[in-house]
């Protein structure tokens, strides 16, 4: 680990950033350019403390899970997300067939986004980053453990993922969730390690999924509409648009309702809950 490299690197990246570029307002005027270490720390999802202390070469060598949170709260091109991974004593991530660094145009849409719930996803179904109207409506799908990362995995082994949806829509965006994965498999071919160990292990426990899998359905969604159970506010309908990059390893979700309707009435309703209760919220680890 470079400790004055990386804590140089860090510094002179979050000097570069302005915060309409991560989605914050400009508020009172600056003191200093950039980013300040708490926004940053907070975009990354951990402690002002930690994050001041790697720019402070101080502290212990981040997880390569800290480091690519880094990455992303800090808009790093793939290029630049590969040297903070050097810098922090990691290999980098091989690009081949990998999705989990967002995008920074996925990001710049998405960081624009303050009365619609988005989410971007990879192309195996793993949520990468969610807007705070996205885990209001959804709840929150990013860092979740092992397997439970990927909505095939939500969907028919840990069955959480169907609550989020009304019961006569089950049997619908069940074939939905297993003919994207099998055109995600597809698209990648087979050495995909991780797309193979998915539909391996949902093969042997899910009777279900594996059922559906037989079928060789295969499709890339590009829309669909969906009757989402939210506990606050009950059933909402939504229209949920993808946007997918050139290469589809991954894509933007926006969910959405006609104007004036009683369902965008509900998505209104739902940024005024949201804001109360992420303002609620303890800080970040």
């Amino acid at each position: 680990m470079d400790r004055p490299a990386l804590a140089d690197f860090l510094r002179r990246r979050r000097e570069l950033l302005r915060p309409e570029d991560v989605g914050l307002g400009s508020g009172a005027r600056r003191r200093t350019p950039g980013l300040r270490r708490e926004e940053v720390a907070a975009l990354a999802g951990m402690s002002v403390d930690y994050y001041t202390r790697l720019e402070q070469q101080r502290g212990p060598q981040p997880s390569e899970q800290m480091v690519a949170a880094i990455a992303r709260a800090l808009r790093c091109s793939l290029d630049e997300r590969d040297h903070v991974f050097h810098l922090a004593g990691h290999t980098a991530p091989v690009r081949m067939h990998r999705a989990d660094h967002v995008d920074p145009a996925i990001l710049r849409v998405l960081d624009r986004l303050e009365d619609t719930p988005a989410i971007v996803v990879s192309h195996l179904g793993e949520t990468l980053v969610e807007n705070r109207l996205a885990r209001a409506l959804l709840g929150t799908s990013v860092d979740l453990p092992g397997n439970e990362r990927y909505q095939a995995w939500r969907w028919f082994v840990a069955g959480t993922e169907q609550a989020k949806y009304a019961p006569e829509q089950h049997e619908r965006l069940g074939r939905v969730v297993v003919a994207s994965l099998r055109a995600a498999v597809g698209l990648t071919g087979p050495g995909d390690r991780r797309a193979t160990a998915l539909v391996d292990a949902l093969q042997q426990r899910s009777p279900e999924f594996r059922e559906l899998w037989e079928r060789h359905e295969v499709s890339t969604r590009w829309s669909d509409n969906k009757t989402i159970v939210q506990p606050e506010l009950g059933r909402i309908t939504v229209d949920c648009q993808v946007l997918h990059t050139d290469d589809q390893a991954q894509a933007l979700l926006l969910f959405t309702a006609p104007p004036g309707s009683e369902d965008a009435q509900k998505l209104e309703l739902l940024g005024v809950l949201g804001t109360q209760q992420f303002g609620a919220e303890a800080p970040a680890r």
